[in-house]
């Protein structure tokens, strides 16, 4: 078995979304296209370069995903200081996340994989978990391939946003439904209250105010 490889001395060449459903497909896990490239799937365009590609499953679904891999895919598991140990000799108790895939053919990255929490019936936001979804609006089917669901992808971009983070929200906040607008806004005023993405949006208090993504007349 290969040696661990440090995080920061390994290359990316993400799959794109066709390539990780043919390899995931199969799995009996529960999994997801997530963040940035979610977005970028569900509105249909590239919004920037993405370095890599994550999908989320769930903590009980994230062995048989890996269990799942091809011969030729390799899965890692965090050992801290930028480290990653295989994941057969990853200890139980350890947090397994994020978990990456690497094509031992190249050596490169792949794939990244987060858990993510949930119940049979819905989504769970796992900083909180007062903050819930049905499975079936937090994840949406978008061409045969399953895609976490905008809104949801924003919430957790909302916690800390960086530049490109903007970038995201402002390309995809004027797309989404009034229902998933309205559940993005409630949510990050109820649990990110002090993401700097909370400043325009309708205050419960305030309801004439105008949200950033309505057009103005």
């Amino acid at each position: 078995m290969s040696s661990p490889v440090p995080f920061a001395e390994t290359r990316w060449e993400p799959l794109w979304p066709r390539a990780v459903a043919d390899l995931l497909g199969g799995t009996s896990a529960r999994w997801w296209l997530s963040g940035g490239v979610a977005l970028d799937r569900w509105l249909g365009r590239r919004i920037r370069e993405r370095p890599n590609t994550d999908v989320s499953t769930t903590a009980v679904g994230l062995a048989p995903l890996v269990e799942w891999l091809p011969a030729g895919f390799s899965a890692w598991a965090p050992a801290g200081d930028d480290a990653v140990i295989p994941w057969a000799d990853a200890p139980d108790v350890t947090d397994l996340q994020p978990v990456r895939v690497r094509d031992e053919s190249t050596g490169a990255w792949v794939l990244q994989v987060n858990v993510e929490d949930g119940t049979d019936a819905a989504w769970v936001y796992r900083r909180d978990p007062r903050l819930q979804l049905p499975w079936d609006r937090a994840v949406l089917d978008v061409d045969g391939i399953p895609t976490g669901a905008a809104e949801v992808q924003l919430v957790w971009k909302a916690l800390r946003p960086r530049p490109q983070d903007d970038l995201d929200k402002h390309a995809v906040l004027p797309e989404l439904s009034e229902e998933a607008r309205v559940w993005f806004e409630r949510a990050i005023l109820s649990i990110h209250p002090h993401s700097n993405w909370s400043i325009h949006v309708r205050s419960p208090l305030t309801p004439a105010k105008a949200s950033w993504n309505r057009t103005k007349s």
